[in-house]
Order: C-alpha cells, then sequence, then structure tokens
C-alpha cells in the first residue's frame, strides 16, 4: 500500500509543476469550459504514455540525438508560439457578452499531445524520472508489478489533469469577462514564454554548439 501510494503521488508531483500543458488546460478551461481543458490534458497524457513506453522499451534514445533534440526545439517553438499568440489575440473576445468559439474538442487535444510530445524538456524529464524509477522498481518487482504502479502513477496524473480542468471551469464561471481576459492573457504569455524559451534553445544548437 506505501509504494502504491508513493507511485500516486509521484503522478501528481509530475504533473504539478506549472509547465504548457498546465497554461494551456487553464486557458482552454475558462474560454470553453471544463470538456477542452480536460482534452488539453488527455493529449498530453498521450503523449505521457508514448514517452513510458518508449522508455520501458529502451527506444528513447533515438529522441536525444543532437538531430531530433533540435528539431523538437523548433517545433515545439512553433506549437507553444502559435498557441500562446492565438491565446492573447482570443482573450479580448471573452470581454464580449455571448462569446463563443467554434473549436473542437479534437483541436484541444491536439494541441495538448503536440505540446507534449514536442518538448525535448518532457523527453529529457520521463527519461530522467520515470527511467530512474523504473529501474529501481524493477530491481525489486516483477514486470506485473512494474505496470501496476505505473498505472497508478498515471491515475496520480489523471488526478491533477481533472483538478487543473476543474479549477479552470471555476473561474469561467465565478470570474467577470475582464478577470477571465486578464487570466487567459497570462495564459498565452507563458505560453509564449515556453516558446521562446525553445526557439533558444533550437538556436544554441543550431549556431551555437
Amino acid at each position: 500500500m506505501y509504494v502504491m501510494l508513493s507511485f500516486l503521488l509521484l503522478g501528481l508531483s509530475l504533473s504539478a509543476p506549472i509547465g504548457p500543458i498546465n497554461a494551456a488546460m487553464l486557458d482552454r478551461g475558462i474560454k470553453r469550459g471544463f470538456v477542452h481543458a480536460w482534452m488539453v490534458g488527455a493529449g498530453g497524457m498521450l503523449a505521457d504514455v508514448i514517452m513510458i513506453v518508449l522508455i520501458y522499451f529502451g527506444l528513447v534514445h533515438f529522441l536525444t540525438t543532437p538531430f531530433m533534440k533540435t528539431f523538437l526545439w523548433l517545433f515545439g517553438c512553433f506549437v507553444l508560439l502559435y498557441t500562446g499568440i492565438e491565446s492573447v489575440i482570443s482573450a479580448g473576445k471573452l470581454k464580449t457578452e455571448g462569446y463563443k468559439s467554434e473549436e473542437t474538442l479534437a483541436k484541444s487535444f491536439f494541441t495538448g499531445f503536440l505540446m507534449a510530445i514536442s518538448s525535448p524538456l518532457s523527453i529529457l524529464f520521463w527519461l530522467g524520472i520515470y527511467g530512474s524509477v523504473l529501474a529501481e522498481t524493477i530491481a525489486k518487482y516483477d514486470r506485473n508489478h512494474v505496470l501496476l504502479y505505473t498505472g497508478i502513477m498515471f491515475v496520480g496524473i489523471i488526478l491533477w489533469d481533472l483538478i487543473m480542468a476543474s479549477l479552470a471551469s471555476v473561474f469561467r464561471k465565478f470570474l467577470t469577462p475582464r478577470g477571465l481576459s486578464v487570466i487567459s492573457v497570462v495564459s498565452g504569455l507563458s505560453l509564449i514564454g515556453f516558446g521562446l524559451h525553445f526557439g533558444i534553445k533550437a538556436f544554441h544548437a543550431l549556431f551555437v554548439s
């Protein structure tokens, strides 16, 4: 029971730090409600599953080659800048009563997926954290227990995504349109900041290293 609880807390702690996914979930939840925020998180979780599978089977190392890291920095920069700028531009529309968005759930899902799958930070994060946890767990338990504990870790990630989506939904219901617009702008600027960070990393990889 102690081990299961520790993996649940690990999942929560892995998801809690403010990053592109949390910022995007907050932005989508404020503008479009709980389901859109949850779909961003679900897209991010699909990317996490892919990372974990690659790490589990030892296939993640090709993603850490200089070429792939540079490509992912550039792609991540584009995705985050586009999403952040779109968020800031559309924030003004929240002040207009009756604002409606035509964005589909699929777009919210793929936004979360692309943000997570294109981030070398995410790859190195999972490789460092889950890779070390996996090595330690395999040394102590059989494969079935490893899969069980990994699943429990994902329950923690799902719980955090539900918390973030619910929080954004609460903001949407109780804040004024101006307040919602301010939060949306802040979320968008956060995404732009992450995008610029990725762009600087790509520049250094291409022209400085």
